[in-house]
């Protein structure tokens, strides 16, 4: 293989590696402003669009140790990369296919897993990683926040049934230790 081919591949395993994501499409007939409107959407939420020649692609999954990719790469193949959350990239996709009725998602490897391009869409309805996350802190939180509820609530019970007490005995709480103490002294 030529240097500059070499090199191609190299880059292309090189964003492999720092991406959790790799997804494969079509996009047959997309014009050049609609190719730049869908690079600068999947930009805004951290993935890159790049066309791909099929053969550096092959050889690059294959040096990552993906599954085989051969039956997604024909045709004008672009890939979709990135650093954050693969739910974000596959609903900008999903809308941007809806719209242009161009593209065309193949499949895509996520975490080294061969995902169909129905599995890529069911992604687009997950919630954000953000979300998920605060779903998930929220989950956790509840036990502990009824635990706490719990220990306390004998503490409540009691001073709740301290000041029932001393508003029907009609006597503020201060004065009932005063009242006692002369009458203490006087039986003495």
């Amino acid at each position: 293989m030529r240097p500059e081919k070499a090199s191609i591949v190299e880059d292309l395993v090189s964003r492999f590696q720092k991406s959790p994501f790799l997804i494969i499409t079509d996009y047959h007939g997309l014009k050049v402003d609609q190719f730049s409107d869908l690079r600068t959407k999947l930009a805004g939420v951290g993935a890159r669009y790049t066309v791909v020649k099929n053969t550096f692609l092959n050889r690059a999954s294959r040096e990552m140790g993906y599954p085989d990719l051969t039956d997604s790469t024909s045709g004008q193949t672009a890939i979709v990369t990135g650093d954050k959350d693969v739910s974000a990239a596959a609903k900008v996709l999903r809308a941007f296919a809806a719209d242009s009725k161009k593209l065309a998602v193949k499949a895509g490897v996520v975490d080294s897993s061969l995902f169909t391009d129905k599995q890529i869409d069911a992604l687009a309805d997950l919630p954000s990683k953000e979300v998920l996350q605060s779903q998930l802190l929220g989950l956790l939180q509840t036990p502990a926040a009824q635990l706490l509820r719990t220990i306390n609530e004998p503490a409540r019970s009691v001073a709740s049934l301290l000041q029932a007490y001393v508003e029907k005995q009609g006597a503020p709480a201060e004065a009932a230790p005063a009242e006692a103490a002369p009458a203490e002294a006087a039986a003495a």
